[in-house]
């Protein structure tokens, strides 16, 4: 597979850097059949260190690349696809990575008989360690799912779905990422106020957090019992996770995954 395949990105984010990186790191492709398209070179830098092409024209990379990552905008994406549409052929397969887009919208732009898969990754793909769920459009089938699987593979975790899937995973793990980001801050935060150093309780955090999440999936036991495993009666957890409740964490953690599911469903409306 490594010798057949040319893979581009059209949109050179971070979250197309991520992707590119896990290839390279899988050995899926060699950094000289990836390549990239932007606008301007604030972010195809990062393409060039790594040894991979980077330019400005996307048509270049549709012509050059059969496996293309679509790593724009949601609001830039039916532009984009009616600069590429025409230069598509039925050797390309098509991933799309934008929020919110669903498979009818991109197989509308596109010529007839396009495969084309959806991938919704998060953030900490750029680091291996990435949440990503995607689903095939009418053409694409297993052989498709396979290449795309084996293709990321190094970014993490990566599930097939139905579609009506993908926007809640949005609000779980795409934009959860920032969830958890605001709750490390806000126990560090506490740490320093009761007189620790803020480095130290930095990395104590961040250590909790992925301790924590090596729980749930090494010993499969559902969350609550976990939670339910660190309280004695009487102890400190208890008492802190009393203030939680008080708090209303679970229902407003709730509201914030059924906010940021319905903005990705309006997103893809528009």
């Amino acid at each position: 597979m490594e010798e057949d395949w040319n893979v581009g990105f059209i949109g050179a984010g971070k979250m197309a850097f991520g992707i590119a990186t896990g290839l390279l790191v899988s050995g899926s492709v060699k950094p000289e059949k990836v390549m990239a398209s932007a606008p301007s070179n604030k972010n195809l830098y990062k393409f060039k260190e790594a040894g991979m092409q980077a330019m400005h024209g996307n048509v270049s990379v549709v012509k050059s690349c059969n496996v293309l990552f679509l790593s724009v905008k949601p609001y830039v994406l039916p532009e984009v696809l009616r600069e590429i549409s025409p230069f598509i052929m039925p050797a390309h397969l098509i991933i799309s990575v934008a929020a919110g887009v669903t498979i009818e919208t991109l197989e509308k732009f596109l010529p007839a008989g396009t495969r084309v898969l959806r991938l919704m990754p998060n953030l900490p793909c750029v680091v291996q360690q990435g949440s990503m769920v995607f689903c095939r459009g009418t053409n694409a089938g297993e052989q498709e799912a396979i290449l795309l699987k084996s293709l990321v593979s190094a970014c993490g975790l990566c599930e097939e779905t139905p579609e009506s899937y993908m926007d809640i995973h949005t609000g779980i793990s795409g934009s959860g990422v920032a969830y958890v980001y605001l709750f490390a801050e806000a126990l560090a935060d506490g740490a320093v106020k009761m007189g620790m150093p803020y480095d130290l309780s930095k990395k104590l955090v961040a250590h909790t957090l992925l301790g924590a999440a090596k729980m749930i999936l090494e010993t499969g036991e559902h969350p609550g019992k976990l939670k339910s495993d660190v309280c004695t009666p009487g102890g400190t957890t208890i008492h802190g996770l009393y203030e939680l409740e008080k708090g209303n964490l679970r229902s407003t953690v709730m509201n914030a995954v059924e906010a940021a599911t319905n903005r990705a469903r309006e997103l893809g409306k528009n």
